[in-house]
């Protein structure tokens, strides 16, 4: 590897063979983690681990959903417990899907191939980013049910075309990002003056091999430089509803965390929000994403989804998130270690320990289907309320 670039290996480290060996005997996904930390180059794994400024908000992540305790109901036949859930008006066999992760290529050669894959074995819909390495096309074409997430471009023109593209290749949903004005500063990534491969390229994005995404610098991020050319800071409500006009495909907001902003993405056509901080990646200091999940529950209507994402590391997780009110979760950073520690089997393997804990947790919990979760109740999560006027909703 090119020394502070998180450039990969031409060729494969001496450890691999034995790394890939032992995702297999990985029981939960701590192990997993471990494993791929061990795999990657450190500035590969920084960038995959890191959060924003002081990483306040990645750590509160974590506190916030321990925080969370369920109160267990007795008595209840979960002979027949099942996990199987409906996202976007589709059956799943557990509330999750893989959240859109750029670059997948700088943990495994094979990438958001590998990853859809796995997601298309596990029967969980797959989230191509407008950062991944491989095209939407050949994405959807692993079988995989794929929803196409997208920044908003400074060519508003070129956002329409890729929707239009991910309609074509058949995906099932578009999800707007919009908490990435400009990236977040991860001081990680400034102190190893991170930069991409010549070979890892944004397959959506004009980025080929020699521009800022792939140029080290001192004191920056080769990639927040890159994604600050091309990412509008502008974009605002007209263009979700003119999105909302381009696509009848099930439109998903992904990440809010003010109850105002939900109930206005609502208003504005959208089938779902992601209730999201972008794993702490963005602003440092932002609310945990638990804690915002009841009050954009209740800022919503029932037939608007509310899904969930940010820390998601077990399926306790997963029923803690649908006991406050979520429809699913999106699962991030564990699907790369997956990824980075076995390939398509390390990635569905983390998916299959996910849908193992969930199934044990829903049992213990009393619950026998993912609709039982919603009535449990929780101790010990301090939900803040839903502003009783429009926040800082801007009209």
């Amino acid at each position: 590897m090119t020394a502070g670039t998180g450039h990969p290996r031409a060729d494969p480290p001496p450890h691999a063979h034995a790394a890939h060996e032992r995702w297999q005997d990985a029981v939960c996904l701590d192990d997993i983690e471990r494993i791929a930390a061990a795999e990657l180059p450190a500035a590969v794994s920084d960038f995959v681990a890191g959060g924003s400024g002081s990483e306040l908000t990645l750590a509160a992540n974590r506190a916030a959903l321990d925080r969370v305790h369920l109160l267990p109901r007795v008595l209840r036949d979960v002979s027949r417990c099942r996990s199987s859930a409906t996202l976007l008006g589709r059956a799943v066999p557990m509330p999750v899907a893989v959240a859109p992760m750029g670059y997948q290529r700088l943990v495994h050669p094979d990438g958001e191939i590998a990853a859809a894959e796995a997601a298309a074995r596990a029967g969980v819909p797959f989230t191509a980013a407008v950062l991944s390495n491989h095209p939407v096309e050949r994405i959807a074409a692993t079988g995989a049910e794929t929803w196409f997430q997208l920044y908003w471009l400074r060519d508003a023109e070129a956002s329409l075309r890729l929707v239009r593209r991910a309609e074509e290749a058949g995906c099932t949903a578009i999800v707007l990002t919009v908490d990435v004005p400009w990236m977040g500063r991860r001081l990680r990534d400034v102190r190893n003056q991170f930069a991409l491969p010549p070979d890892v390229t944004a397959a959506h994005l004009p980025s080929p091999a020699g521009t800022a995404a792939h140029r080290p610098g001192a004191g920056r991020s080769a990639l927040a430089v890159h994604t600050g050319e091309v990412f509008s800071p502008a974009v605002g409500w007209a263009e979700l509803e003119r999105l909302r006009a381009f696509t009848r495909l099930p439109l998903v907001v992904k990440g809010v965390l003010d109850p105002a902003d939900a109930r206005r993405a609502e208003e504005c056509g959208a089938d779902a929000v992601v209730v999201s901080n972008h794993g702490g990646r963005q602003l440092d200091g932002a609310v945990p994403s638990i804690d915002a999940l009841e009050p954009v529950r209740r800022a919503v209507s029932p037939g608007c989804q509310v899904l969930f994402d940010s820390g998601i590391r077990t399926g306790l997780d997963i029923l803690r998130a649908l006991a406050l009110g979520a429809d699913g979760v999106l699962v991030g950073r564990p699907v790369l270690w997956g990824l980075a520690a076995g390939g398509a089997a390390g990635a569905e393997h983390v998916l299959r320990l996910l849908a193992t804990e969930l199934h044990t947790a829903l049992g213990l919990a009393g619950c026998a289907s993912v609709t039982d979760a919603a009535r449990l109740g929780t101790v010990g999560h301090p939900a803040w309320p839903a502003p009783a006027g429009e926040g800082n909703d801007q009209r």
